[in-house]
């Protein structure tokens, strides 16, 4: 055990007002921010190998890029509602979109072409998080509208070359968040509204759905959103509508808690190429935070 630290991330970069949302709230703000106006709500963080940071705006259909020296720009725009992104090996991204289903983005010619907009089940009832796995699968959450009282949200796995994907979970009161430990043995998911991460083995040795469990229980705010996994298994949680993200080592015990200065919404977490920071995503600022967090996981044995 170790005594974990209290700290503070600074703002990294800010979405410039010139690239606010002018229009008129649409569905999406209205049914999840109601009688507000947003400018933007941002999620998904992914960096690219050039040390750029990419990330969605959900409710305006964007995709955006931050560059090294902070410059944002809109790469995509359309009428979908993007919420999660994967980096693929070509270059390109997996997208997870509320309206239209699992999607690629090819930034080098703009294109998005849909992967799958169903499962076996039926239509998807709303994606939200992605991940890949070093095998090629691509694990993905599908939400909806799902609660403790419908706790009936689903955990996909698209495996390489299949045309449909498999159904692994599908009682989790709002899957959110997806990742996996860094042997490839486990998956992690946020959900949400129990405020709790759950795992499971990624190869389950029995048949039927796999065998589930809390792996961390927090409390306060919404819940658990975005998830990201340190190369060392280290696991940053974003605590949704709480202002602040959790660090834990690979057996769950707490790290760090990390604040956001500016807002409460915070949405997702992704770590820095260098491996020794985190980045947090703040939706009520749309602010993007940044911690070195070297020296409070240099002090924890591998």
């Amino acid at each position: 055990m170790h005594a974990p630290v209290d700290l503070a991330a600074a703002v990294h970069a800010t979405l410039p007002a010139s690239l606010h949302w002018r229009g008129e709230p649409n569905d999406w703000v209205r049914v999840t921010r109601p009688g507000m106006r947003l400018h933007s709500f941002l999620e998904g963080p992914q960096f690219s190998p050039d040390g750029a940071l990419w990330c969605v705006d959900v409710p305006y259909g964007r995709i955006l890029r931050v560059d090294a020296a902070g410059e944002w720009s809109v790469v995509h725009s359309g009428d979908g509602q993007p919420h999660g992104l994967a980096l693929l090996p070509d270059g390109a991204f997996a997208v997870t979109d509320y309206r239209h289903g699992l999607l690629r983005y090819d930034p080098r010619g703009g294109s998005m072409s849909v992967i799958c907009a169903r499962g076996a089940e039926g239509p998807f009832r709303g994606l939200s998080d992605v991940a890949r796995g070093e095998g090629g699968d691509l694990w993905f959450t599908d939400p909806g509208r799902t609660s403790l009282s419908d706790p009936t949200g689903r955990l996909y796995r698209l495996r390489p070359g299949a045309q449909q994907p498999e159904c692994v979970l599908d009682t989790i009161p709002y899957p959110n968040g997806v990742a996996l430990s860094p042997d490839g043995r486990h998956v992690y998911v946020a959900a949400t509204r129990a405020n709790a991460v759950w795992r499971l083995f990624a190869d389950s040795p029995d048949a039927g759905p796999p065998m589930a469990g809390v792996w961390t229980q927090l409390s306060g705010g919404l819940g658990p959103d975005g998830i990201a996994v340190h190369p060392r298994g280290f696991v940053a949680v974003a605590h949704g509508q709480a202002g602040r993200a959790w660090v834990f080592d690979p057996l769950g015990d707490v790290v760090a808690r990390v604040r956001t200065p500016g807002g409460t919404w915070t949405t997702s977490v992704a770590w820095f190429p260098d491996g020794r920071r985190l980045a947090i995503v703040d939706a009520q600022t749309a602010a993007l935070y940044a911690i070195d967090l070297a020296r409070v996981l240099d002090r924890i044995p591998a």
